[in-house]
């Protein structure tokens, strides 16, 4: 089976565009799921439903693959996982390393999902001494020392860095002199790198902020919004005390 280091995905030279790449994953995720559940063929309505996209959006970037489906019966679901899988590069053999071996590097070694998606764990490795040979999901920890020759040995194009933020660029840098061109980021800190090399980050702490924004957002509407339901607040000539919260405090004092 071909590695990384000999094969790159299609799609750049036959000018997909980026947003289209995006998505793609997101296609692949619900037709293997249609396809667990043996559906021979599905519409682009269904389909762009379980992706979270709009129909006319799935059915362009469709286009860019030369799928078009049939009218009025839709997409073949096993040739479309094909057709996804080939153009992400997922019918190869990706080796990947995982730098930096803590609780998230743990937990990415033992995700099950790389090696169903054409990606193989091949080496963990960590700068703590204590870890070398420690078996991580059935993998012995290796030493940041030799990082280079791990690279080499085993032609690895993808490393995925979990290391604390200040370690993470001198990391980059050495998985950049070895070879390595692209980088999964799960440290908070912006990388830099050269051309020719594709860096994604992954900021857990920055999409919890995110989701911060918005609940915020939708508590300040909320609030904004009257309530039909309540007692009218008392005002200097009202008759009756409206009790807040707790039960012996007026909601809104008289001025």
């Amino acid at each position: 089976m071909a590695t990384g280091r000999t094969h790159r995905p299609a799609t750049r030279s036959r000018g997909i565009p980026e947003a289209t790449v995006a998505r793609l994953p997101l296609y692949l995720r619900a037709l293997t799921a249609l396809s667990e559940r043996s559906v021979p063929t599905v519409s682009s309505e269904e389909l762009a439903a379980a992706a979270g996209v709009n129909s006319a959006k799935l059915r362009k970037d469709f286009s860019y693959l030369g799928s078009y489906g049939t009218r009025g019966v839709g997409y073949d679901v096993e040739y479309l996982v094909y057709q996804i899988s080939r153009e992400l590069g997922l019918t190869q053999d990706w080796p990947v390393v995982i730098v930096g071996i803590g609780n998230l590097g743990a937990a990415l070694a033992n995700y099950g999902g790389f090696a169903s998606r054409g990606f193989r764990v091949a080496a963990l490795i960590d700068a703590d001494p204590s870890m070398a040979g420690k078996p991580v999901a059935g993998i012995p920890v290796q030493h940041a020392d030799d990082l280079e020759k791990i690279i080499q040995e085993n032609g690895v194009s993808i490393g995925v860095i979990a290391t604390p933020a200040g370690a993470a660029q001198q990391v980059c840098d050495r998985l950049v002199a070895a070879g390595v061109t692209s980088i999964l980021n799960f440290a908070p800190t912006v990388l830099s790198v050269p051309d020719g090399v594709d860096v994604r980050k992954v900021d857990l702490s920055i999409e919890l902020q995110i989701l911060a924004f918005h609940e915020q957002r939708k508590a300040g509407e909320e609030a904004a919004l009257p309530d039909a339901a309540a007692p009218a607040a008392v005002t200097r000539g009202g008759s009756a005390a409206e009790q807040g919260p707790d039960g012996d405090v007026p909601a809104v004092m008289p001025a």
